[in-house]
């Protein structure tokens, strides 16, 4: 969980969040940045097939949700997925080397870019199934809700998502049930290549939840520290027995949809317009304005991210791929329920 700044930098405005934390969310959000340029890089080259959906520009919404949380709770996501372990912690390579199909990678090589699970961080998923996984996040708040933990699950999914079905039918039963659940819209503006305005006359997803008497908010998906505040908000509603909440977390992603959409749907003035918003060079001048770090000691980190891209293009393309028997491991799980042995 982020650390609050107990002190401002003498000359400067009061900080909401310490040193330490805006030099994380610096490093972290250029990890996510550069590593899915690497792999872009690497998807063009043929190194890995199948799809692969980069996360350009949307790196603060998962940067301050990781930040906001503790470590108990629950995430679930859908395909855009490569930054969510790395926000929690992962080492990067186990996620190239998933890319890679081999045997190091995060779910054993066998889900690609569209499944990473990481079971240590409690990551839940990324699911290829548009909108699979809201009603699977609330499924995992309830079991959280029926241990008696206070954990609460993070559950994402994107503006094009948000017109499944399903929606409603999980809004409806989280609010009954007071779920600790916080349904997290990426939110960035077109479901493939379908703006939001398109899909349907409700454009402000926050409304979404009103007839459900669920609680929600619009928030500023380019800025680390309004993402990392709205998720406290919702976490902390969770956590005390008052149920979910929604948010409609405004963000935008620089490519396209995936690495196969030419993205004639948007014009290069809007992709720049929201480039002017970069979430990293925000926080970046946060960093200078307020002397948290020297241009020196950014430049150093920025090496930093470059040697971890490298070791994990190393790790992957060194990494072996599965043997031919594994396509039966995994499969199947045996159950575990004690009243079954009653009936052997």
């Amino acid at each position: 969980m982020a650390t609050k700044a107990k002190k401002s930098t003498p000359g400067s405005k009061k900080l909401k969040f310490s040193k330490a934390q805006y030099l994380k969310w610096y490093e972290d959000m250029m990890v996510m940045r550069k590593i899915e340029e690497k792999a872009g890089q690497l998807y063009i080259q043929q190194k890995f097939g199948g799809f692969c959906h980069l996360y350009i520009g949307q790196e603060a919404v998962v940067a301050g949700t990781m930040a906001a949380c503790k470590k108990d709770d629950k995430h679930i996501t859908a395909y855009r997925d490569h930054a969510h372990p790395i926000a929690l912690g992962v080492h990067p390579k186990y996620m190239m080397a998933e890319l890679y199909g081999r045997t190091t990678g995060m779910s054993k090589g066998k889900g690609g870019s569209m499944h990473m699970f990481h079971k240590e961080t409690n990551l839940m998923g990324g699911h290829g199934i548009v909108g699979a996984q809201i009603p699977m996040g609330a499924g995992i708040a309830f079991a959280e809700k029926y241990k008696g933990t206070k954990n609460v699950c993070v559950c994402s999914f994107g503006d094009g998502a948000s017109r499944q079905g399903a929606l409603h039918e999980t809004f409806n039963m989280a609010m009954t049930w007071k779920l600790p659940v916080i349904f997290l819209i990426e939110n960035n503006n077109y479901a493939m290549g379908t703006s939001v305005e398109r899909t349907s006359n409700v454009t402000n997803l926050a409304e979404l939840g009103e007839s459900y008497d669920m609680p929600s908010e619009i928030v500023d998906g380019m800025t680390v520290e309004a993402v990392y505040e709205a998720i406290e908000r919702a976490a902390n509603r969770g956590r005390k027995g008052e149920g979910p909440t929604l948010l409609d977390v405004r963000t935008y992603r620089y490519k396209g949809h995936s690495m196969s959409d030419p993205q004639k749907y948007r014009t290069k003035d809007e992709v720049e317009e929201y480039q002017n918003q970069d979430p990293i060079e925000k926080v970046k001048k946060t960093i200078l304005d307020n002397k948290l770090a020297t241009p020196a000691q950014l430049k150093k980190i920025d090496d930093k991210v470059k040697e971890i891209v490298a070791e994990s293009v190393q790790f992957a393309e060194e990494s072996p791929y599965p043997e031919a028997s594994e396509l039966y491991e995994d499969v199947y799980k045996e159950p575990n329920y004690p009243f079954i042995k009653e009936y052997e």
